[in-house]
């Protein structure tokens, strides 16, 4: 069947009839809907009609209507419908949906660090869907510490020089891939929590289900230049990458 709209009407008549079938093995449904048509078309024969033939057509609509939309199939007409022809009209706009979808959204975290400056708070905020990039500042290095609905999340850490100290990077994400790109001679730690998604951590890969993950490179308990990773994520991949 190569025209969609022909398979469009086949399912919708196949609906229908399932509808119909749903109704009249419903004797209180099928009772409402005939008096409902009797009362509808009783006011539409009227050549005059009067204000009690008006209320005759308004009745009869409005039976009709109850005893339709207590049909589960008549639902599942109105939802394939809908969605036909709002995915028709999207291909026929040349629109690729998926392209634009929240999650397909990227965003860069660039590090580079200046020298020690006296310390300052600040105020600032991030986007839910990650689309923005952040790092074209140089600054002092500080904790990371993100919140993101869903996106695709990069946070580079390769023109970095961490302090010989703990540094600390924590995300919180609904949905998306994340990658912390780390340079080598930095001793890494990851405690990662997940309903769904993968874990690729030196040179390992972990797949996880409703778990939690804790893992330390080789050097960690030598190493002066230390980065804990703590990341919570609903559904998503994780990979921490050495450049």
């Amino acid at each position: 069947m190569n025209n969609p709209w022909r398979f469009f009407i086949v399912v919708e008549a196949l609906l229908f009839i399932l509808a119909l079938w749903q109704i009249i093995h419903n004797p209180g449904l099928a009772v409402v809907l005939v008096l409902g048509i009797l009362s509808a078309v009783y006011a539409l024969k009227k050549v005059s009609r009067s204000n009690f033939n008006n209320f005759q057509l308004v009745l009869g609509v409005i039976l009709i209507l109850i005893g339709v939309m207590n049909s589960p199939a008549f639902w599942l007409m109105l939802v394939f419908g809908v969605l036909f022809i709002g995915l028709k009209g999207v291909e026929i706009a040349g629109v690729d949906i998926t392209q634009r979808a929240p999650w397909r959204k990227k965003q860069m975290i660039m590090v580079e660090t200046t020298n020690i400056e006296p310390k300052s708070g600040r105020r600032f905020k991030r986007p839910w869907f990650a689309n923005e990039r952040i790092g074209n500042n140089v600054y002092e290095w500080d904790d990371i510490n993100i919140d993101v609905l869903s996106g695709d999340t990069i946070v580079d850490l390769g023109n970095t020089l961490l302090p010989k100290d703990d540094s600390i990077i924590i995300i919180r994400k609904g949905f998306g891939r994340t990658r912390i790109l780390v340079p080598l001679g930095v001793a890494v730690t990851l405690e990662h929590s997940t309903f769904y998604g993968n874990v690729n951590f030196e040179e390992e890969k972990y797949h996880l289900k409703n778990e939690s993950l804790k893992v330390y490179s080789n050097d960690f308990d030598t190493n002066n230049r230390r980065l804990k990773i703590i990341t919570n994520t609903l559904v998503g991949d994780l990979e921490v990458i050495r450049v």
